[in-house]
């Protein structure tokens, strides 16, 4: 018996055609629940925790989209300066990232954007800023199903470069570079976070390994930024990603780059 069969995650098919689609899903979703086959907004961003969308619908920033058709998630549209935007809140993890980026794909979204919370690895870094992500460390298992083994994995589109310059421009105390992808959050030790911090990773999150993966495999145009709100060596609250008048300007930000990438495509 060799190694990689002893570890199912470690020897799986990656070439072999998937037996079901996110697109079969989306056609039960449809003819369920009725709903018309509309075009959806060319950028969309999963929302890792929740909070920001909800302060978008309370002041009616936001509405929710007729025309997504998903079992698990309700998203919600806005404008943000000038282009059309999708955004779904609560997609916790790699493997509830990934189910949402399947469908979104298959539908046509042009790019997708995880905005996730992250812990400070790097000892430079302020308590909140902003990371973008160009490459994750795969200590998940999603990835693992798009990609053969290997220790890292690329974030597969150039509009992280983009992104990490609008940013500077907006004012947000932002760094480009790699970062640690786990399952387990309760799970980091001090050793591991010393590692990485040794290696020149940045934060650990839950979902850029996953994506980034996703993303090659499938040809789809993803991005993953990381809002730094904790440390273990942190004295000051914890889980502090700045205000909800901040976030709203992240995503303007995140807007005017997308319209720049998808402008050079057309």
């Amino acid at each position: 018996m060799t190694n990689s069969s002893k570890f199912p995650i470690l020897d799986h098919p990656t070439g072999q055609p998937s037996a079901f689609t996110a697109q079969a899903l989306i056609d039960d979703v449809r003819s369920l629940r009725r709903i018309p086959a509309e075009e959806l907004p060319p950028l969309c961003i999963l929302e890792f925790d929740g909070d920001l969308t909800d302060w978008l619908v309370e002041r009616r920033i936001a509405r929710p989209c007729p025309a997504w058709a998903c079992f698990h998630t309700t998203m919600f549209a806005l404008d943000l300066d000038g282009l059309p935007c999708g955004i779904i809140p609560r997609t916790i993890g790699g493997p509830y990232a990934v189910l949402i980026a399947e469908q979104l794909h298959a539908s046509g979204v042009q790019l997708i954007v995880g905005l996730t919370s992250a812990g400070r690895i790097a000892p430079g870094l302020p308590i909140p800023s902003l990371v973008v992500a160009t490459g994750a460390i795969r200590d998940e298992g999603t990835s693992y199903h798009y990609l053969p083994p290997a220790r890292e994995v690329a974030c597969p589109s150039p509009i992280a470069i983009s992104i990490g310059r609008q940013f500077s421009a907006a004012g947000f105390p932002v760094r480009s570079g790699r970062v640690w992808t786990t399952d387990a959050p309760y799970r980091e030790t001090s050793g591991q976070l010393q590692q990485w911090a040794d290696e020149g990773v940045l934060a650990v999150e839950m979902q850029a390994a996953s994506l980034f993966a996703f993303g090659e495999a499938r040809r789809a145009h993803v991005a993953l930024v990381a809002r730094v709100s904790n440390a273990v060596d942190h004295e000051g609250g914890q889980f502090d990603t700045g205000s909800h008048e901040a976030g709203l300007e992240i995503l303007k930000a995140l807007a005017r780059a997308a319209r720049s990438f998808l402008n050079s495509r057309d």
